[in-house]
């Protein structure tokens, strides 16, 4: 009976370890869930040239000198279908929506290190025809535009359906998995959100059950007294936040600039 158990445990054990092994090599595959190129080339989009990939952006520019929207989606967001809803909340600004790597007909695989760089770059090409320049992030994407934000003099930033970091997201969701030995994209962005200066708009879904919005009010105490505000949207999700009647009205007044 006893060697019967050893036995199980040991197959048990087998199982466990080939599943983390699973997890630690696929993981990316479980953060990121690319979208297809658009057919054609949109007249909306331009491209993006960067050491390490050539990424489309879907925009409607504006003249130099207007405030700029910068976007950066969730992980399986199609930007170019947001880019007609930003653009009837934002008449006045220019707009650029970032298909990050490997999404959109943009080149190269996604990885933290690799849409943070990108963020940079993109800013940067903004910002030179643009000195206003606000952020959005929704979902992982927020976790982009923190990082984008603690090193770039970024206006104002707001962040739809955030989390406080990717690994507390994912101690939640695989409680059996040693996750913080075997994730490799943290997105740590309540590391980080004390050292940010620019007001902050966090938007939350009352009924998000991919983000929990304790995640969202965890990452609101990182941040410097009085500097950012949470607003809540209760009986959206995290999927349909941006369908909700109320959310373009959150949107204008966390954007509007003094």
């Amino acid at each position: 009976m006893l060697r019967t158990l050893l036995q199980l445990l040991g197959l048990l054990l087998l199982v466990w370890l080939g599943l983390c092994l699973l997890l630690y090599f696929f993981q990316r595959s479980l953060i990121y869930f690319p979208v297809p190129a658009p057919s054609g080339d949109p007249a909306s989009s331009v491209w993006l040239e960067t050491p390490e990939a050539r990424l489309r952006i879907s925009t409607r520019p504006g003249a130099e000198g207007v405030a700029a929207v910068l976007y950066f989606g969730g992980n399986a967001e199609d930007v170019a279908g947001t880019l007609p809803d930003l653009a009837s909340v934002f008449p006045d600004h220019a707009l650029y929506l970032m298909h990050y790597r490997g999404y959109g007909g943009s080149s190269g695989r996604p990885s933290e290190t690799g849409l943070v760089s990108d963020a940079l770059a993109l800013f940067d090409e903004v910002h030179r025809r643009h000195p206003a320049v606000v952020v959005i992030g929704r979902s992982l994407g927020s976790g982009v535009a923190v990082q984008l934000a603690a090193r770039r003099p970024v206006q104002r930033l707001v962040l739809v359906t955030p989390f406080d970091s990717l690994l507390a997201v994912a101690r939640r969701h695989y409680p059996w998995v040693p996750v913080d030995g075997l994730l490799r994209d943290r997105f740590e962005s309540d590391s980080l959100a004390g050292d940010l200066r620019m007001p902050t708009t966090l938007i939350v879904a009352g009924h998000d059950l991919v983000i929990d919005p304790s995640h969202a009010r965890r990452l609101l105490e990182r941040f410097s007294p009085g500097l950012a505000q949470l607003k809540e949207i209760p009986r959206a999700g995290h999927n349909d936040i941006s369908l909700h009647p109320a959310y373009p009205a959150l949107l204008q007044e966390a954007v509007t600039i003094p």
